[in-house]
């Protein structure tokens, strides 16, 4: 197998996407346009991005190809638009207005390929009065309404590490969104530029909960309702190993097979009585703590209570479900996850390990014609 050319098998081959080196969900989102097969170049900076991770275990590169350019250099504007007329997508994550500046704003590229999708990723958005501020993931989804829904309710809002807010409120629409636009580009032969900020995103996933809430079917505060663990048959509790167990018995059946195994049936009648729920947690919580998570495990495999245990991320490889699905891989001495999701006809695969800055620039030069990135030709003897 090749290491030098990135595209090969899945639904996007043959589709060229250019991203601008950042961090967080825009690296996020062209590791997943890679994993779908589609050939990703990352214009690496010069010094790098500025993340403190050795770039040979930064997996949200792999399957990609890196060139170094400097924007701020004479010459350097030129390079990304050399690409970007070569491009079907281009993504990148810079406060509003800086690629304008640097000279590879949509218009610069749209000038060079009109066909081109434009995709933009932040937190706030290309406008709004916080679209020029700093943020991170935690400040984006906090005004959302989705950070306050998280936690118990005696406790300070739960941190959902970056998953929420990066990854599923910014990457995950970027990507649609910018597949969307490709889409139209292939029927119209026009491109546009694709706003993904992660406060909409994130605003987007409470969907059903705003329904619920206008429906008053769900109460505007923490540990209170059917999901957020308010509901002593939907949430976590520990074990007698300090391990944890995860309880998901919504529906009559699966309620009443979880309280049968766990040894309190008795108490079906409090599925529904509000008022019985904090006696019906207290039970469920003794009885789990009279076990260890692997005894648990064990009591409820193979049934359909709903109950699964809570593991690792060094131990979530080895579930058995996960190990015969191959949804983690190894590549390159590195445990990770496999590209999702799956397809009968045009399988996915991780099909190289994370680009090394500018590792890849004089097979870019070749394989996309753009001579211009080689030095030879930006310093002619």
């Amino acid at each position: 197998m090749t290491t030098a050319r990135t595209p090969g098998h899945g639904p996007l081959s043959g589709v060229r996407v250019v991203e601008l080196a950042g961090i967080g969900p825009g690296p996020f989102a062209a590791m997943l346009l890679a994993d779908l097969g589609a050939d990703v170049v990352r214009v690496d900076r010069p010094g790098g991005p500025g993340l403190a991770i050795d770039p040979a275990y930064d997996i949200t590169n792999r399957s990609k190809r890196s060139v170094v350019v400097d924007l701020k250099a004479t010459g350097g504007p030129e390079q990304v638009l050399d690409l970007a007329a070569r491009a079907d997508i281009l993504v990148e994550g810079y406060r509003p207005g800086v690629a304008e500046r640097l000279g590879v704003g949509p218009d610069a590229c749209h000038a060079r390929n009109p066909r081109l999708v434009y995709g933009r990723m932040t937190g706030w958005g290309q406008d709004g009065p916080l679209a020029q501020r700093a943020g991170h993931d935690i400040a984006y989804i906090a005004p959302t309404g989705t950070l306050g829904m998280i936690g118990r309710p005696d406790e300070p809002p739960a941190v959902p590490a970056n998953l929420l807010g990066d990854y599923a409120g910014g990457s995950l629409y970027l990507v649609v969104g910018v597949l969307a636009a490709l889409h139209h580009a292939r029927a119209t032969g026009t491109g546009q530029v694709v706003d993904a900020a992660i406060v909409d995103g994130t605003a987007h996933l409470s969907t059903m909960i705003h329904g619920m809430l206008a429906a008053d079917g769900w109460q505007d505060r923490r540990g209170a309702n059917l999901l957020d663990g308010g509901c002593p048959y939907y949430g976590t509790y520990e074990t007698a190993d300090g391990r944890y167990m995860a309880v998901g018995a919504l529906e009559p059946q699966f309620y009443a097979e979880f309280l049968a195994l766990l040894g309190i049936g008795d108490r079906a009648a409090a599925r529904k009585d509000v008022a019985r729920w904090g006696e019906l947690r207290e039970e469920v919580a003794a009885r789990f703590k009279s076990r260890t998570r692997d005894e648990w495990t064990a009591v409820f495999d193979g049934t359909d209570a709903c109950v699964a245990p809570v593991l690792s991320l060094r131990e979530a490889p080895h579930h058995p479900h996960l190990a015969a699905r191959g949804t983690f891989t190894d590549h390159g001495g590195i445990t990770q996850p496999a590209p999702a999701p799956r397809f009968s006809a045009t399988p996915t695969s991780v099909r190289t390990g994370p680009a090394r800055p500018g590792a890849d620039t004089a097979d870019v030069a070749r394989d996309w014609d753009v001579p211009g990135l080689l030095p030879s030709s930006r310093n002619p003897q």
